[in-house]
């Protein structure tokens, strides 16, 4: 085994990686950016080594050297799938983990895995020639739901295809497009594979990652719950005949789109790298009865260890779900968001990747994700309960992120029943929560505070206002109140039991326990419950990060890069079309006119670094 390991990643993969390698004895090595240099994953490290970026394949490769790294762990996105970059460590010196750079080739473009998948057997989607609207623009190289476009109509075909190659070239260096048959209503399943440099190789079942957005996994399960016995041994034994066609090593998923109209499994990649959802076959799957760790087989298969491990001693214990925690505004577009955190709280009851804290800055310069939350129960049901719970006890202050949308999702009937395909939230809207539990616990604070006139009480007040009343700034607290009738004028039915400890509020009401973190400052009151933010703080702290300009401006709605102008001042245009493009957290959003008229303003040119809520661009209406 190795003595030390260099992960080429951040954030909570880099932090994985490091826990696995310090089990089995092994010195970290961290990789960092300046904007990082106070990062999670860099304290984690036994050593870290700045470079200029993480892309930057020959500085990382330095940084490896310069540390005495004898292995690269190169996690997944940035490098992971470079098969240049795989070249480059072991033209160092350095042992890879992960497959060869002929397999990441290979297998890394959608058209040449095609192929291979044929020639093995596996069936594939067909061609978009041989099949009729709705079609599907793809990115022939990368992967992520980048450089990806569904087509309704001949009309939209072209903005499609220039759009999906645009986003592919900045994403993987490569505009090369497939189009194929669209599934309308289909379920994602990958299968995990593992393979030696023996001949081995073995399946560890199967994933469902049909919660999706924009092609982008939302929720992941294993094992997956709607497959018939026939459908599961049709990919297990393909996603192992595909592995073994092109000799592959190292941990890889093969996805498979499985079409609910006909009951048909079309191959669609291979991801040739650790997956962001392997913890849910972790906690799913037992190897030989012990739990999987799928960094540690890894690490063994890289340091030329075979797996040991028979199909047969591969076994499904219950069931696990896990959840992705992005920085996004789910219930506003799902725009990105950037900050700094004033609070996070994670559950206990969960397993949590993160790398996220209390008082961290999280900008638009990396990809949103932020977390992943991880249950494990004895089937389905009891897992669903227990990510209900663990989201319920989730808390992130100060930035928005998308935890109250997943528990929504979490508690609804359509994912209770497995109803949800990959296009499900492409046709379905999801609720927003309801303010009016946490309103009434701020208000119910508000109220004590302004009413406290000692420091027995939990709270005390101070000078601002929130209704009237004076405003609350909530302290750390090591005990419970118990109050028949709140002081302050707020309805004793909404609050009968309030106990507190540094943010957090447990609290009945109307006969119901509910859980919430609440930040109450000077012009501040914001809380969590349920997973979601409210922030009720005055309309004077918030209204100028994105103060309204006129009706006819459209504005950045998240701080980003303006990738593309179409238009000039003098510019007649119809409602809808699109004025430019922006691009923040790896997501492109499009600028629209909101109505038909001239364009009187053109505030950013192409490259343009932009705030939140700057004026991009101004139509006047035709019939002003």
């Amino acid at each position: 085994m190795f003595e030390s390991v260099l992960v080429a990643n951040r954030g909570e993969i880099a932090r994985r990686v490091f826990r696995t390698c310090r089990e089995l004895g092994i010195r970290t090595v961290a990789i960092y950016t300046a904007l990082d240099a106070d990062a999670p994953h860099v304290r984690d490290a036994d050593e870290a080594v700045e470079v200029a970026s993480y892309l930057d394949a020959d500085a990382v490769v330095a940084a490896a050297a310069e540390a005495g790294a004898e292995a690269v762990h190169p996690g997944y996105g940035f490098l992971s799938e470079r098969a240049e970059f795989a070249r480059a460590v072991a033209k160092a010196g350095l042992t890879w983990v992960g497959p060869t750079p002929e397999v990441i080739e290979q297998m890394g473009r959608k058209d040449a895995a095609r192929e291979i998948a044929v020639a093995a057997g596996v069936p594939v989607v067909p061609r978009g020639e041989d099949s009729p609207y709705p079609l599907l623009v793809k990115a022939a190289a990368g992967g992520g739901g980048k450089g990806m476009r569904i087509v309704r109509s001949p009309e939209e075909l072209d903005e499609a295809r220039a759009a999906a190659a645009r986003e592919a070239l900045s994403a993987f260096g490569d505009e090369t497009l497939l189009i194929e048959k669209y599934v309308e209503r289909g379920r994602h399943i990958e299968v995990q594979v593992f393979g030696d440099t023996h001949g081995n190789v073995i399946h560890l079942f199967e994933r469902d990652c049909s919660v999706q957005r924009r092609h982008q996994k939302v929720i992941e399960e294993a094992p997956a719950p709607t497959l018939t016995d026939e459908q599961r041994n049709l990919v297990l034994t393909s996603a192992v005949a595909l592995a073994r066609q092109v000799d592959y090593t190292g941990a890889g998923t093969v996805e498979f789109l499985l079409d609910e109209a006909s009951g048909e499994a079309y191959f669609l990649e291979m991801n040739t790298r650790l997956q962001v959802e392997h913890p849910v076959t972790e906690e799913a799957v037992r190897i030989d009865g012990s739990a999987a760790d799928l960094v540690a087989l890894q690490l063994r298969v890289a340091a030329g260890e075979p797996l040991g491990i028979a199909q047969d001693d591969v076994r499904i214990d219950g069931h696990a779900i896990e959840v992705r925690v992005y920085a996004e505004d789910a219930f506003e577009g799902f725009l990105p968001q950037a900050g700094r955190t004033s609070i996070v709280r994670w559950p206990e009851s969960a397993r949590v990747e993160h790398a996220l804290e209390s008082e961290q800055v999280v900008s638009t310069a990396y990809d949103p994700m932020l977390a992943k939350v991880i249950v494990h129960g004895a089937d389905r049901e009891e897992a669903r309960t227990a990510m209900v719970k663990a989201l319920d006890a989730t808390a992130v202050l100060g930035l928005t992120t998308n935890t109250g949308f997943l528990r929504v999702l979490a508690a609804s009937d359509a994912f209770r029943d497995a109803e949800i395909d990959t296009a499900w939230l492409d046709r379905n809207e999801v609720p927003a929560p309801d303010p009016e539990v946490p309103r009434a616990l701020v208000a119910w604070v508000s109220a004590m505070l302004s009413a406290a006139s000692d420091t027995t009480t939990p709270f005390r007040a101070d000078g601002w206002r929130l209704a009237g009343s004076p405003a609350p700034t909530v302290v750390e607290l090591d005990r419970s109140v118990t109050v028949d009738r709140p002081s302050g004028g707020v309805d004793d039915h909404l609050v009968r039991q309030i106990s507190a400890a540094d943010h957090v509020l447990v609290a009945i009401v109307d006969g119901v326990r509910h859980w919430a973190a609440i930040n109450v400052q000077p012009g501040l009151a914001e809380i969590v419950h349920q997973g979601h933010r409210f922030d009720f703080s005055p309309p004077d702290r918030v209204a100028g990060a994105a103060a309204h300009h006129s009706d006819g401006a459209v504005e950045a709605k998240m701080p980003g890069t303006v990738i593309d102008v179409r238009v000039q001042v003098g510019d007649q245009v119809e409602e809808g079309q699109v004025l430019g493009v922006m691009e923040a957290m790896k997501m492109e959003v499009s600028l629209k006119a909101p109505f038909a008229g001239t364009v009187t303003v053109v505030g950013a040119s192409s490259g343009s670094q932009v705030p939140l809520g700057a004026e991009l661009f101004v139509v006047e209406p035709t019939d002003a």
